[in-house]
């Protein structure tokens, strides 16, 4: 009797179930969590993004998995969850800072771009026709001077952090930062904080060509993503390659 009723409840985003829940947003963060991980960890001189991009197949060239994104100079966003939601609110966020831009003749702050997502993303909890966004973010930037970092969900709230993993093993890797993270970290230890906590998740251990890894630093404020031979040397710096 209680999955009919739950059955009843789960076809439209718009109908509450009698216990307050509404089932498709659920249901999209199943999706998020059956996505690869995504990171990002706060520092005070600045932030680091990281993708977990491991493929499960040798033929698939691994710069078409897109999983890390320039937002605008300032900021960067990581997913985790269905590719094609996260490109659609990629673009969305793109064009809005952009738009910032051009009407105010500057940035757009990273809570008020995340928000601003954040509203977009909620929309589709309350609009029949339409299904919630199968996507979790993780958006970070430097915003007058200070590192931000934020999280979105599917159900359209945004939350603050310091340091996050969304997608699998979330709550491992969530673990994994409440014992070791400390607030005064360098921008370096942050990069290894995040590679010793996806490398404590992967069972067949980290190599750089099923990464992503992007820092925003406080300094430049610019958003940078690694190469290829940058994380074989970030790798090898901290003794993390697969064959060690």
């Amino acid at each position: 009797m209680q999955g009919q009723q739950q059955q009843a409840y789960d076809r439209g985003t718009t109908i509450f179930s009698p216990d307050g829940r509404l089932y498709q947003v659920e249901y999209a963060r199943e999706a998020v969590k059956r996505g690869s991980a995504s990171i990002g960890v706060r520092t005070p001189e600045g932030v680091v993004l990281l993708a977990d991009k491991q493929s499960h197949s040798p033929l698939l060239e691994p710069s078409s998995v897109e999983k890390l994104h320039k937002a605008d100079d300032h900021v960067g966003m990581a997913s985790a969850g269905h590719v094609a939601d996260a490109r659609q609110l990629i673009d969305f966020a793109r064009r809005q800072a952009q738009v910032n831009r051009l009407r105010f003749g500057e940035v757009m702050g990273v809570e008020t771009l995340t928000k601003t997502v954040t509203d977009f993303i909620q929309r589709y909890t309350q609009v029949g026709g339409a299904r919630p966004f199968g996507v979790a973010l993780v958006v970070g930037g430097i915003e007058n001077g200070e590192p931000r970092l934020f999280e979105t969900d599917p159900s359209g709230t945004p939350y603050e952090w310091e340091a996050l993993a969304i997608g699998e093993s979330r709550d491992t890797i969530q673990d994994y930062f409440e014992e070791h993270y400390e607030p005064d970290l360098s921008l370096e230890e942050g990069i290894e904080l995040a590679l010793r906590a996806l490398a404590s998740v992967s069972d067949d251990g980290i190599e750089a060509a099923g990464l992503g890894l992007a820092t925003i630093d406080v300094d430049t404020e610019q958003y940078h993503q690694y190469s290829l031979d940058e994380l074989d040397d970030v790798l090898a710096e901290h003794e993390l390659l697969a064959d060690d």
